[in-house]
């Protein structure tokens, strides 16, 4: 489905405050988007998210252009103390990352890495076609924190915000006026003290008894982060880590390669000391699942043009049947294309059933042309006359064919959407291989059978004939055994009617009793998952766990990378991402491997 999320911040505010205040003004305008079928709000400590789901048909492009316009008339019901207004993204913020990008540095600290990202990655990444969302966790901008004494605030006579205030006043950067004599002018300024720890020291915030207070006096001051509650891993060692998510209708695989495409520029931008890592990538799996269906669909070519020449035993008479198949996927290919449909596992799956069935009309169009050849008529005339008889027989067939799916192509919901392609996939192969039996086929017959018996003349190759001599008494074995099998059933047909209803009995029941599901599990090699402490944990306590349950993860001998990372809104809460080994490189499944761990 597309999904926008928006997002709005206001420092220090309750998530009972953003939930009132911002969230509650903003699902207000929201709600009245047209096509919006759902949506969610979140509210946390200083950040407030609504999340809108629309509609399959509704574009994602104008539905944002409409987001953008309801935050715009939210504006006025918006706190005055929102310094910016509420931005959006075309992402689902539920959605796992396509890809996740580890920034390691051996010299730098976790806030210098996180300045770059912010200021390069970031904006780089979100510049990237398919991309919905960057979001960067493990740690936060450098800063200059204040840490306040209690004890020597109350000694002095300075209160918190008497600290606040003096801070907040010679901390801006602003001009205080020009002086003017005679022709010269002068402007005035107070500089900003500075962006260090020790150039904020010495700041005075109060004058008592005559004597000046200065900030280092009543507080700690020291260089750090903004958010000391963040903390990044990959394979346990610090890191500030990129999720990376896909906007709603792009495709997965271009959108990663996209992402791949830009990091040889984003390495050599990044100070050299800043490693760019690649450290889960869900089209992984995707791709190995696509080379092995298009590896079927080959096969599947193949096996069928083998067991076809099996069966005719001419070389002539093989190319024709063959020549259709593929000339018939070929403008399947031309047809998904003009639907802007791409080649996943559902279109190409449709591709490898549809190889059964585009054959069929080929053989049956060439055997009644050799028939005809056979019994003495002209090449040119059993071709015209061979696939005139068999016309209705074959546009019968195909239409059957594409009327067992004209049901998919009507079914509501995500899973109509997921089904139509491969139903409309599948009924243009057969279509197309319609037309190809009727058109190129008999002409490939006039141009290539002959009219010789191929029992009149035996192939010459030794091999070849053995092989065509027992394939010969294993044909007229199955003929005899069936011959025998259908005098059986003619001569028994209360028991056979008795073992039908059976089967038929058997078959509502494994129907009823069969595990059902939406999709089958499957292993695409990732693992998602959580740690949640009590709220009461302190940050230090809960990374010392985090750390150690990356720890336990990364030994587990199936386990190839693993991201984690903690801090955010809720206290006591981490995430975490794992890949696995290739396949060839374990044994075991996800499932087997989740349970163990």
């Amino acid at each position: 489905y597309p999904v926008i999320s928006v997002s709005a911040s206001l420092s220090g505010a309750s998530p009972s405050t953003m939930a009132s205040s911002v969230a509650t003004p903003l699902e207000r305008r929201l709600g009245i988007i047209p096509g919006v079928n759902e949506m969610t709000s979140t509210s946390s400590t200083g950040s407030a998210r609504v999340t809108l789901q629309f509609d399959l048909s509704r574009n994602i492009d104008s539905a944002a252009r409409e987001v953008q316009a309801a935050i715009n008339a939210s504006r006025a019901d918006l706190p005055s103390t929102l310094r910016s207004n509420p931005t959006y993204r075309k992402a689902n913020p539920t959605a796992s990352p396509v890809i996740v990008l580890a920034l390691t540095s051996r010299t730098r600290t976790p806030g210098q890495i996180y300045d770059s990202v912010s200021n390069i990655v970031s904006q780089r990444l979100s510049q990237v076609d398919g991309v919905g969302d960057v979001e960067i966790g493990g740690g936060s901008l450098p800063a200059v924190r204040v840490e306040l004494e209690p004890y020597q605030l109350n000694n002095i006579g300075v209160s918190a915000e008497d600290v606040r205030a003096a801070i907040q006043a010679n901390n801006a950067n602003r001009p205080k006026g020009v002086v003017t004599s005679g022709e010269r002018q002068l402007q005035i300024y107070t500089p900003s003290p500075g962006l260090r720890a020790a150039d904020y020291r010495d700041l005075v915030i109060a004058w008592r008894n005559g004597a000046a207070v200065k900030l280092g006096d009543v507080a700690r001051v020291i260089d750090s982060v903004e958010n000391t509650r963040t903390m990044g891993l990959f394979n346990g060692e610090p890191a500030i880590i990129v999720l990376v998510t896909q906007e709603a209708g792009a495709n997965i695989i271009e959108t990663v390669d996209g992402v791949r495409k830009l990091l040889p520029e984003l390495r050599a931008q990044l100070p050299q000391d800043i490693t760019v890592q690649v450290a889960s990538d869900r089209t992984a799996s995707i791709r190995a699942s696509l080379h092995e269906v298009e590896l079927t669909l080959m096969i599947s070519v193949v096996l069928v043009v083998f067991v076809v020449g099996v069966f005719l035993r001419r070389a002539r008479a093989t190319i024709v049947p063959a020549v259709a198949t593929v000339a018939s996927l070929l403008a399947t290919f031309g047809v998904m294309y003009l639907l802007g449909f791409s080649l996943n596992n559902l279109s190409l799956m449709a591709l490898t059933v549809a190889t059964g069935f585009v054959v069929d009309d080929a053989i049956v169009v060439l055997e009644n042309t050799q028939r005809h050849i056979e019994a003495g008529m002209g090449r040119l005339q059993a071709a015209l006359l061979g696939a005139r008889e068999v016309g209705f027989t074959v546009l019968s067939i195909s239409l059957s064919l594409v009327a067992v799916f004209i049901p998919l192509l009507f079914m509501g919901g995500q899973v109509g959407r997921l089904f139509r392609e491969f139903a409309v996939t599948l009924s243009a192969a057969v279509l197309i291989s319609l037309v190809i039996s009727l058109t190129t086929t008999p002409m490939m017959c006039a141009m290539l059978l002959r009219a010789e018996s191929y029992y009149a003349k035996r192939p010459s190759n030794r091999f070849v004939r053995r092989f065509d001599r027992a394939f010969e008494s294993f044909w007229q074995w199955s003929l005899r055994t069936y011959a025998h099998a259908l005098d059986w059933a003619l001569a028994s047909k209360w028991l056979v009617m008795l073992s039908l209803v059976v089967v038929v009995g058997l078959n509502v029941q494994l129907f009823r009793t069969i595990p059902k599901g939406y999709f089958p599990q499957q292993d695409n090699g990732q693992l998602n998952g959580g740690l949640r402490a009590d709220q009461s944990i302190s940050s230090t306590a809960f990374q010392d766990k985090l750390k150690q349950a990356v720890k336990i993860i990364s030994a587990d001998p199936a386990i190839d990378t693993v991201v984690a990372f903690s801090g955010g809104s809720r206290a006591g809460s981490g995430f975490m991402f794992a890949s696995l080994k290739p396949p060839g490189e374990r044994t075991e499944k996800t499932q087997a491997v989740v349970d163990r761990l």
